[in-house]
């Protein structure tokens, strides 16, 4: 059997004005490790604004032996795995409590409650997705999840200017996909395709219920599923829609990397995180092997 892994530091970052439970949450799971691993420090760390959670994610990580645990959805732990991602350490772990909206990363991958799979410490690693735009990828991104141009980030920000709850939910995801007009665009190959929604998923599902690849749920074969809804009438990307929630989009293509070219600028969302790209930009994703150490 594995020795477990020990850290000097755990240190639990959540909003302290989220609309859920998340301060919470991270007081309980303060409260479970501290008397379990008495000789690691555990660090209460609230943000103070949008993109703060990478700050302090980079910050912890760059201590050494750290886990860095995201109580939050999936925009929060976006934030925090791009943190420990730009700090180049070679032993920060991550981690997340599920506490948001969205939770498809805690849902997918969780094997077992939070503070005992960090008291047992097994880790293991898992891949993301990297999305680099232009020549360079020095300012690349990272997504645990998935990468959705389209419809995804469409939604997410009509919901963002709305309040939320199921029925305002609803409404809102009605008026914009009435609204909704697709995007195109240029391929490697060089030609030019429209498209509805284009999804690059490293989990096999997404948006609470939706199952959108035969995929295992474990991100670790080195590779990311392409799910495309080229363009349709609505009432087809209706019926595609249904059939994610119910039955599953069935056999997906897989890649190791993704290429194209925008023709004029686009949303897109990052995990639960809405990004935008600039018109004539070449955009590459790609899948990182092995890149995250995770708890869970």
């Amino acid at each position: 059997m594995e020795t477990p892994r020990r850290f000097d530091t755990i240190t639990i970052i959540f909003n302290p004005n989220s609309t859920g439970d998340a301060p919470a949450l991270a007081e309980e799971l303060s409260g479970e490790l501290v008397p379990a691993l008495p000789e690691t420090k555990v660090v209460l760390q609230p943000t103070e604004h949008a993109g703060h959670a990478i700050d302090l994610a980079r910050d912890a990580a760059s201590a050494g032996n750290a886990l860095i645990v995201s109580v939050s959805g999936d925009g929060g732990y976006n934030e925090v795995v791009n943190g420990v991602m730009s700090s180049g350490s070679d032993d920060a772990v991550c981690a997340v409590l599920a506490a948001g909206n969205a939770n498809d990363h805690s849902r997918v991958t969780g094997r077992k409650p939070l503070a005992e799979a960090i008291i047992e410490g097994q880790v293991r690693t898992i891949d993301v997705l990297r999305i680099s735009i232009g020549s360079s990828d020095t300012d690349a991104m990272y997504a645990h999840s998935y990468i959705g141009f389209g419809l995804t980030p469409v939604v997410a920000i009509d919901l963002e200017k709305g309040s939320k709850g199921a029925i305002k939910e609803m409404f809102s995801v009605a008026r914009t996909f009435r609204k909704f007009r697709p995007f195109e665009i240029r391929q490697s190959d060089g030609e030019r395709r429209p498209f509805d929604s284009l999804v690059f998923a490293n989990i096999s599902q997404m948006a609470k219920y939706a199952t959108l690849s035969e995929a295992g749920d474990q991100p670790t074969d080195g590779k990311f599923e392409v799910i495309t809804f080229p363009h349709m009438a609505k009432w087809r990307i209706l019926l595609t829609a249904l059939r994610a929630t119910t039955q599953g989009l069935g056999d997906q293509p897989s890649f190791s990397r993704y290429r194209f070219s925008t023709l004029k600028p686009l949303p897109y969302q990052l995990d639960g995180e809405v990004k935008s790209v600039d018109a004539a930009m070449d955009v590459t994703i790609e899948s990182v092997p092995g890149a995250l150490s995770i708890l869970g």
